[in-house]
């Protein structure tokens, strides 16, 4: 038994759980009479919705089949060959539910080697061998491909890419060193670094081709049959596959450089994925691939035993599974179908959410506000962005016709809401002209209709306390950009019945959002969490420490945007206004910062200017450094990091005592997709945990051992 084998049969016996992955091996004559091809095809006996992967006993399948495709490689019984997918799946990577489990360091190891162990047989047969990426791929489904002499894409491929470094790993069979000898560095940082720290963006069939990973691209229908005619053509001399020369010099080194520069502003040296995929592309600017393949295990194997990758496939783990399932939901059984919508308001924000429940209900939506000129405005806004889309070619001229035929806007609530099913307002944050909106639709609605507030911290139980049917009333609070952000805070008010409550969270699916039930409390979480977060940043200036320094003191959590940029982002006014809220709700937590007041009275939309001359880089504004009113306690980067997380914490800790939500990962849930709080934190919790910081103010930690953690 060879090592690679005793290896995998050790590591599978870790993973009794594996989605087993086959190799099938068949046979065929190629076109033109070109010999004898091997066609390996990878499948895990599931259809497209259970994607293919990469766990020790699929890698020993992979591995008996190479055995088989070797003997007849060295017996000059095939030319040459392949490997592909399933339908519309080639392979998605490393089987992430067993690297869960690995408590060892040696184990972790074991994964690495066991990986490229099997993939660079690949191109050490003595035939040429070819990858046909057939359907989405992945990590080490890219990488399998990565090791092959030749590679075609189909035009049809929806996603393809390299996500470790957003999970907290890196490409580690083969990808980092590979793939820059392959395309050059350049490229081959954009790909592992740029995007995936760029919420894992991903790749199409073309543009795999366009970077030069693919050497031909085919249509899909006939993707295998054309690609397996161009394989002939390889082999006969008929087509000759070129690539560019790398540039192994200066151009190699600013591509490490802009890439480092990169993680910086992504994750401002808090998490060490990316630098360690940097540094073995840098390496690898020799060519020498085994010295890179041995880097690659090395740092899989410590980032595997490091908290950033357990963060990262919990937060994964949140977001697709948890988020598709949320806890505490009724029975959907209860849910009542929506047939026409109604919204209150036409400006900015009505406007959105009109255009995402036409987009996705695609039922008739009508909206209303207090004048014509208001009505118009938000119909408009929704045909432009409708014209928009027709534009880049996301719709065609029917269905922009259509979607611009189901929205409408009129003055009167009585014609406009008379059978709507579902009625949504997001007019001005001010608890007495909700109540009177309230009032006015539940007069005009149907006696079924759901009428739902998108307040972002107001209490929906005392809006609908002076309804007759108050238990109809439900918060539907989105997180702007609505397009954008995928989080939808469902707040059950204090009447609300199950079948209101069944119908917004089949709303919220139909709207492709990730629904997270809360209780009716101020700010619910999102808003709740942030202002205490950004109330002690506040704190802190206000007390004397520099502006600078506090927020300095917060990047080490590698945060999408500073404290302050993201409240330029919110609007200092709605910062304002939500402390104001939960300062009345707990005065002896939450503060109302006069500084902050100071510049929202001034009008100014932030505390920074930015200046074309310096980069545009953020800058106090002069402006408001001369409104600002200081005390003269100056803290030290640490200290303000402490005192911002304690305060976190222990938030945190009294809404899960109040069961704001059912359990932690819901608020990381919530900040994941509400806030874009990074993979790599997995939410909030796991570093408050890893950091001691929830042991130190609440006495335990959030999170048992293992969840989000090495187990202990």
């Amino acid at each position: 038994m060879s090592t690679t084998a005793e290896l995998l049969k050790g590591a599978a016996e870790l993973f009794p759980d594996e989605v087993v992955t086959s190799a099938h091996v068949r046979h065929f004559e190629l076109p033109a009479g070109a010999g004898r091809f091997a066609l390996i095809t990878l499948d895990n006996g599931f259809d497209h919705t259970k994607p293919t992967t990469f766990g020790p006993q699929s890698l020993a399948n992979l591995n008996a089949a190479i055995d088989q495709v070797e003997a007849e490689a060295a017996n000059g019984e095939i030319v040459a060959a392949g490997i592909t997918g399933k339908p519309f799946i080639f392979a998605v990577g490393a089987d992430l539910k067993g690297v869960e489990l690995l408590r060892k360091h040696d184990e972790a190891l074991a994964i690495g080697k066991g990986g490229h162990d099997v993939f660079k047989r690949l191109s050490a047969l003595a035939v040429p061998t070819f990858a046909y990426y057939n359907g989405a791929a992945m990590g080490g489904g890219v990488e399998v491909g990565l090791h092959c002499t030749y590679r075609t894409v189909s035009k049809a491929l929806p996603a393809f890419s390299l996500p470790e470094v957003f999970l907290g790993l890196v490409p580690g069979w083969g990808g980092c060193a590979i793939l820059p000898n392959l395309i050059g560095a350049e490229k081959a940082v954009q790909v592992i670094i740029e995007n995936s720290l760029n919420q894992n963006r991903q790749l199409k069939g073309k543009q795999v081709f366009e970077l030069g990973i693919a050497d031909a691209l085919f249509e899909g229908a006939d993707f295998l049959e054309q690609s397996l005619i161009w394989t002939a053509g390889v082999l006969n001399g008929s087509v000759a596959v070129e690539r560019p020369e790398i540039d192994r010099g200066e151009g190699w080194d600013a591509a490490v450089a802009k890439g480092r520069a990169i993680a910086d502003s992504k994750v401002h040296g808090a998490a060490p994925a990316a630098y360690r995929a940097l540094d073995i592309i840098e390496a690898a600017k020799d060519g020498d691939l085994q010295k890179g393949f041995d880097a690659e295990d090395q740092a899989l194997a410590d980032l595997i035993m490091g908290g950033e990758l357990r963060s990262g496939i919990y937060a994964f783990n949140l977001v697709q599974k948890r988020g598709k399932r949320p806890a505490g939901a009724p029975d959907k059984s209860l849910a009542r179908p929506v047939t026409k919508v109604g919204v209150v308001g036409a400006g900015l924000m009505a406007s959105q959410l009109a255009l995402l429940f036409l987009r996705r209900l695609e039922v008739p939506v009508v909206l209303t506000d207090i004048d014509q000129e208001r009505v118009d405005k938000g119909v408009g806004y929704v045909h432009g962005e409708i014209e928009k889309l027709l534009g880049k070619g996301r719709i065609n001229q029917d269905k922009a016709n259509r979607l611009k035929g189901l929205v409408s806007g009129v003055l009167d609530k009585a014609e406009g809401f008379a059978d709507a099913d579902f009625i949504i307002e997001a007019v001005f944050e001010e608890m007495s002209v909700k109540q009177k909106v309230f009032a006015e639709v539940e007069a005009v609605a149907p006696a079924h209709a759901i009428l739902a507030t998108n307040t972002s911290s107001l209490s929906v139980s005392e809006m609908a306390s002076k309804l007759r049917h108050p238990e109809r009333v439900v918060g539907f609070h989105f997180f702007n950009p609505v397009a954008i952000l995928p989080l939808l805070e469902i707040v059950r008010g204090e009447k609300t019945d199950d079948a209101s409550l069944a119908t917004a969270f089949g709303v919220a699916k139909k709207l492709k959002k990730t629904a997270v039930l809360t209780k009716d409390a101020p700010a619910f979480v999102v808003n709740r969490i942030l202002t205490r977060f950004m109330g002690e940043i506040q704190n802190v200036i206000d007390e004397g420490t520099s502006v600078e320094t506090a927020e300095k003191a917060i990047e080490p959590l590698g945060l999408p945007m500073s404290p302050l940029v993201l409240l330029e982002l919110v609007g200092p006014a709605i910062g304002l206004h939500v402390s104001e809220t939960l300062n009345r709700a707990f005065p002896e937590r939450f503060t109302v910062s006069p500084n902050l007041k100071a510049v929202v009275e001034a009008g100014k939309r932030g505390f920074y200017v930015y200046k074309p001359e310096n980069g545009f880089k953020p800058e106090l504004d002069p402006e408001v450094a001369a409104l600002l009113k200081q005390g003269d306690t100056v803290l030290t980067e640490q200290q303000v990091r402490d005192r911002v997380l304690d305060a976190v914490a222990q938030e945190i800790g009294l809404m899960l005592e109040e069961g704001v939500v059912a359990e932690a990962q819901d608020i990381d849930l919530c900040l994941i997709t509400g806030a874009g709080w990074p993979f790599h934190l997995g939410g909030i919790t796991p570093y408050l945990d890893r950091e001691g910081v929830s042991e130190r103010v609440n006495g335990k930690r959030f999170l048992a051992q293992g969840v989000a953690s090495v187990p202990a």
